[in-house]
């Protein structure tokens, strides 16, 4: 089949917009999280047409976003297979990935033997070892850092080591070495999802975090991405996705760093490009407003993605397959900071596959990488069932 018949495929996902508790939420503290349903409540009104036009109202109850009766994508809701809450497991599952057990978390901190062996290895003592916000911990410990010149060492709910430090007192570059010897030996029984270079700027009273971050993650298991390479196919990453992959399997990338960015890419990428899958993380959702505990920035950030979006749907061409998701939650209105355990919203724009339908709720986001595949026409060994199937695939009852 002529590559421009088989379309190319998008795979957007919106970090953090998650779509209701998932049935044992309470096992991860997230009895009653939903972030879109109480983002919407917070400010009243969510207005965002484009994505109401597409049926995310079909999805569940929403203020502002009242359901349609001709929808122009099919809707549904997916459960994550996996144990967790983080990016790493959301993104991993949907190209397949699921796993047997959560990634280690560390709620009082790192064991004493990991922090002298990082210590050892870095040459430096290290301030901090609690779970903390970002913002907070450079608040609280950025004086001593500044005079001490100790980095910043500190976790969260998720399965993440990270490092903290003023560019002033531990360059980037310096920063981001730490970072590798930390992945480096960070494995095995400590294999933690992500070590997180958390560079910031600023004066006392004043810290603030810069765009330098930098994600160093576990390798996958095998996955979808290196079956696409393995057959030639082009993959171009969008903001975070290359490093969730390790770069495997990734063509070529868009290093963006900001919701607008990342939009501005993907219309790029939609426009000229001769991608078969572009995959793409939008992670200010998360980063700037789930974590900061900030409906009402959540909210106007979910209008500016809607006000943008017209732009990429009117640059797909009429074979290709679009999928707006989400890998988790991270509800601004409890009184948790952290991701919570949700159901991902899915919104399949597919025009010459049939009329839009209401997908129910899926048993694992790897229905994601199932539908990439069969719309880039892969045969894949790996869980999942297509959203493209005639009659949307594995059901489950709607809630």
């Amino acid at each position: 089949m002529p590559k421009t018949r088989r379309g190319r495929a998008f795979v957007v996902v919106l970090d953090g917009v998650g779509a209701g508790e998932l049935p044992d939420a309470a096992l991860y503290g997230d009895a009653g999280s939903d972030t879109l349903r109480h983002v919407a409540e917070a400010v009243g009104r969510l207005r965002v047409p484009t994505l109401a036009s597409l049926g995310l109202g079909n999805l569940l109850p929403l203020e502002g976003v009242p359901p349609v009766s001709d929808p122009a994508a099919s809707w549904g809701r997916l459960r994550e297979a996996s144990p967790g809450k983080d990016s790493i497991t959301g993104h991993w599952e949907m190209m397949g990935v699921i796993l047997e057990r959560p990634f280690p978390t560390y709620p009082a901190g790192f064991p004493a033997e990991i922090l002298r062996a990082f210590e050892e290895r870095i040459g430096h003592k290290v301030l901090g070892n609690v779970p903390a916000s970002g913002t907070e911990i450079i608040a609280r410990l950025g004086d001593e850092h500044v005079r001490t010149r100790r980095p910043i060492v500190y976790t969260s709910a998720d399965s993440v080591f990270q490092i903290a430090a003023h560019e002033k007192v531990i360059p980037p570059d310096a920063l981001y070495a730490m970072c590798r010897e930390a992945r480096a030996m960070l494995v095995g029984e400590h294999g933690v999802g992500r070590v997180i270079a958390r560079p910031f700027e600023g004066t006392s009273g004043a810290y603030r975090r810069t765009a330098g971050r930098r994600d160093y993650p576990l390798p996958p298991p095998r996955n979808l991405l290196d079956l696409l390479a393995e057959a030639g196919r082009r993959v171009h990453a969008i903001g975070k996705i290359a490093e969730f992959f390790s770069g495997r399997g990734i063509t070529t990338q868009d290093v963006t760093t900001c919701n607008a960015d990342h939009v501005e890419a993907l219309v790029r990428a939609a426009r000229a490009g001769d991608h078969d899958l572009v995959f793409a993380n939008l992670e200010d959702f998360d980063m700037l407003y789930g974590h900061r505990n900030d409906p009402a920035g959540f909210a106007r950030a979910l209008e500016e993605f809607d006000a943008a979006l017209p732009d990429l749907l009117s640059a797909l061409r009429p074979h290709d397959v679009l999928m707006l998701t989400s890998d988790h939650g991270n509800d601004p209105v409890t009184p948790s900071t952290d991701h919570s355990r949700e159901h991902a919203f899915v919104l399949l724009v597919a025009p010459r596959r049939g009329r839009p339908r209401d997908l129910g709720v899926r048993s694992a986001f790897a229905d994601i990488g199932a539908t990439v595949a069969d719309a880039l026409g892969i045969r894949a060994r790996l869980p999942g069932v297509s959203m493209l199937a005639p009659t949307g695939g594995r059901e489950e009852e709607r809630p």
